[in-house]
């Protein structure tokens, strides 16, 4: 674990998470001898895990042992929820025999259950049980070869969260077909940073925020001031982050989802990794969402969720989720264009491209 005591009028921003992701600028405490802001970080789930909490002059030591234990959490998360992971609990009930209720961790039934009812809410365009096809894409990008008719066929036979039966008394999942496989990278992340930011909040660290990758889970305000400021990284390659909007958040999360660095082209087409379960292939508009929504669990899969629905669908969604908003750049000749739910905050920043309704159909 790498660990920094940082001058925060130093830390406008220290680089970008990865692109099309949020980044954090840290602000300047109330009175600079009071407080202290250190920031740490581990790698795990494939990407950089960043914490960066304020405590009171002396206390460090006490933060430091409360983000270790955050850390210890999170790699527990990522051994069990991970697809890549021969030995993970989501592998072993993708081997678990068809029909016999397989008994599941808290923390793999919670996210089963909160990916389910969005599977219901967005009519099947969110699916965690869509691991067929997005090991097909994985395929197709190692081999820069689309799958054939039959190969797609055939993974979108074995996904579909109706295919599962869970018993929350329990707290056991039944596969009721054969070759499920379960993917859980548009969902695991947020819910690990709301782990993590939950346990610095009971050690008595609530000025805290976690990010990994494009999820950002924000506590209480930075002291003297009213909120965490973040920035957005949109599809436009090589922004300057000067150039960025920002917005103000407390006890909120923040998620991006969309198309930037992992793809592949075939004959002058771009797929992305964010699989369609209704074409099994990776998404060709290039499209990214922002969502702000209570908790990371939410932000995470509701932006993906977004973009899978695309802008008319993914506007009309959000502006019927209760406490959750969203905004949506899409690229098309070149030119980003910016669509909003009516309550996402108005950002600062020079991308002043944007529309607040949405287009016709």
């Amino acid at each position: 674990m790498k660990s920094e005591v940082r001058n925060p009028k130093s830390e406008i921003a220290r680089g970008l998470l990865r692109l099309l992701a949020p980044f954090l600028i840290a602000t300047a405490p109330a009175r600079a001898e009071d407080w202290r802001l250190l920031t740490f970080s581990e790698p795990h789930m494939g990407t950089e895990f960043t914490i960066r909490a304020w405590t009171e002059e002396g206390r460090e030591a006490d933060l430091t042992l409360s983000v270790r234990s955050a850390f210890v959490r999170i790699a527990a998360l990522d051994a069990a929820l991970s697809d890549y992971r021969p030995e993970s609990e989501i592998n072993a009930l993708a081997k678990a025999p068809t029909g016999e209720p397989f008994p599941v961790s808290e923390d793999l039934f919670t996210l089963f259950e909160k990916a389910g009812r969005l599977t219901e809410d967005t009519d099947g365009a969110f699916d965690i049980t869509a691991g067929p096809l997005i090991r097909l894409w994985r395929i197709s990008r190692k081999n820069n070869a689309l799958p054939s008719p039959a190969q797609i066929a055939s993974a979108k036979a074995r996904t579909g969260f109706n295919h599962l039966v869970l018993d929350p008394a329990k707290r056991t999942i039944t596969k009721k077909i054969d070759g499920m496989l379960f993917d859980l990278g548009a969902i695991a992340k947020g819910y690990a940073s709301d782990v993590a930011l939950a346990i610095l909040r009971e050690d008595g660290f609530p000025r805290s925020l976690v990010a990994a990758s494009g999820d950002i889970a924000t506590g209480d305000a930075p002291p003297g001031e009213t909120g965490w400021r973040v920035g957005i990284e949109t599809l436009e390659v090589g922004r300057d982050l000067k150039d960025l909007q920002t917005v103000t958040l407390v006890n909120q999360a923040i998620s991006t989802s969309g198309d930037t660095r992992r793809f592949f082209e075939h004959e002058g087409v771009r797929y992305s990794h964010i699989v369609s379960t209704k074409t099994g292939l990776g998404l060709t508009e290039r499209i990214g969402a922002s969502v702000i929504a209570p908790d990371a669990t939410t932000s995470d899969s509701h932006s993906t969720a977004v973009v899978l629905l695309g802008v008319k669908e993914g506007l009309q969604f959000i502006r019927d989720r209760r406490g959750v908003e969203c905004q949506i750049v899409v690229l098309r000749d070149g030119r980003e264009t910016f669509l909003r739910s009516d309550g996402f905050p108005s950002p600062q920043g020079s991308q002043t491209q944007e529309k607040s309704a949405v287009p016709a159909p």
